[in-house]
């Protein structure tokens, strides 16, 4: 088949990777790609958003099969568009992406259907968002109701912190009209971690559990990203907390998009929190993680193609996701600046140095410029190294991370650490 994958970024280039290894595959194409995905794929430059442009060049190549990588698309309706037009797709049509693309819909069918999360507040007026903060003594998180790609939260250590947080979001407009309203919640504390499952609207097959690591700064310092780095499979999620997740969350969360005529057809990402009273949801994601998906998928001892159309055509309860026994580490290098603003078209210097086979280097940012491949945006590269252990994994991945640069690169230095405790 010839198989379209949407999007330009890490994530899609970890998909284009699996998706070139099936038996099932005999071209792959990536719209609108990257430099390194153009070593994997053909690619143009057409916008993962313009999707009349995408279906055209569909037809026109005669694409079999799409795969969606970001957010923005489904939540806009790609997969309408596509399957209306005779294009087989994998991910949720709009109305279920819903499930991301507004926090409080999310919230809505957690509490109808009895899913475990925080308890929250929603508001579109400042001063009465600014009052409930005053008269809550509870420690909380502000976010913007609609996609702002992953940095539209806020975690507050502070009243004052908070109060700037709602400044920022309903006055000042940081996340346009993903900003309109805003989700006051409890502070969860605890471990994070990333569940992701192939859901077909009704069966569920999940992929190894991982953890991201959101903050710009090492030891969660700083503002929050679309994510520095993450490792897989997360130690934290045991088998027993796995199937306590798979009863009281993915399962009533798919049960319930059916219910609300909504049928669940992708992939259900799960960002958790294993508080003390068990799992609690913190969002739930219409796709794919970025970066989770560049340590979760190169463990995959499954063909993906064939994964991803069981889930199209509702037969997943058919098909059994396999991984490898081997850890994998992810380390994002970023623009200086990230995630505030940063220069770009900085030279790339140390991606032809040799690789062991269990290294791979998956381009975010990146794009080609007189020859050379340079930066193009925040999140730059990412480095993903697999091994038996996890701790050799983390250092396989740091030596060739450490052989990479360009003008003010960054990398956090503490990737997967806090999962050596559980070791």
């Amino acid at each position: 088949m010839k198989i379209l994958v949407v999007g330009g970024g890490g994530r899609e280039h970890a998909i284009v990777h699996k998706v070139k290894e099936s038996k099932h595959t005999s071209q792959v194409y990536c719209l609108p790609g990257n430099a390194g995905i153009a070593k994997d794929a053909i690619c143009e430059p057409i916008p993962a958003t313009d999707t009349g442009a995408l279906l055209d060049y569909a037809r026109k190549h005669k694409i079999d099969f799409a795969v969606i990588g970001p957010e923005v698309p489904l939540c806009n309706g790609i997969v309408d568009e596509f399957e209306a037009n005779g294009l087989p797709s994998f991910g949720p049509t709009k109305a279920a992406a819903e499930i991301e693309g507004s926090k409080s819909f999310a919230k809505y069918l957690m509490h109808k259907y009895n899913i475990p999360t925080a308890e929250y507040r929603l508001f579109t007026d400042a001063n009465k968002a600014r009052q409930f903060i005053k008269s809550t003594e509870q420690s909380v998180v502000i976010k913007a109701d609609g996609l702002a790609a992953g940095k539209g939260v806020i975690v507050c250590d502070h009243v004052e912190h908070a109060f700037e947080a709602i400044e920022l979001i309903l006055e000042k407009g940081a996340f346009g009209s993903a900003g309109r309203r805003i989700l006051i919640e409890e502070r969860l504390q605890g471990e994070e971690v990333s569940v992701l499952a192939l859901c077909d609207g009704e069966n569920l097959s999940y992929l190894l559990p991982s953890q991201d690591h959101k903050a710009i700064l090492d030891g969660d310092k700083g503002p929050n990203t679309g994510g520095m780095g993450a490792y897989a499979p997360a130690p934290q999620l045991s088998s027993d907390l796995l199937k306590q997740v798979d009863k009281e969350i993915m399962k009533p969360a798919i049960r319930g998009m059916a219910i609300e005529g909504r049928p669940y057809r992708g992939v259900l990402y799960a960002g958790l929190m294993l508080t003390q009273k068990g799992p609690k949801v913190l969002e739930f994601n219409c796709r794919f993680g970025d970066p989770e998906t560049q340590a979760v998928l190169p463990l995959a001892d499954s063909d993906l193609v064939e994964a991803m159309m069981s889930a199209r055509d509702g037969r997943l309860a058919l098909f059994e996701w396999k991984n490898k026994n081997k850890s994998a580490v992810c380390v994002v290098v970023a623009s200086s600046g990230y995630p505030g603003s940063y220069e770009k078209g900085k030279k790339i210097i140390g991606l032809n140095n040799p690789l062991d086979p269990d290294v791979l280097i998956f381009h975010a940012g990146t794009r080609l410029q007189n020859g050379d491949i340079v930066t193009s945006g925040g999140r730059v590269l990412a480095v993903t190294a697999l091994d038996d252990s996890l701790p050799a994994a983390i250092d396989k991945a740091y030596q060739v991370v450490k052989k990479i640069t360009f003008d003010g690169a960054y990398y956090r230095k503490d990737i997967a650490a806090k999962a050596l405790t559980y070791l």
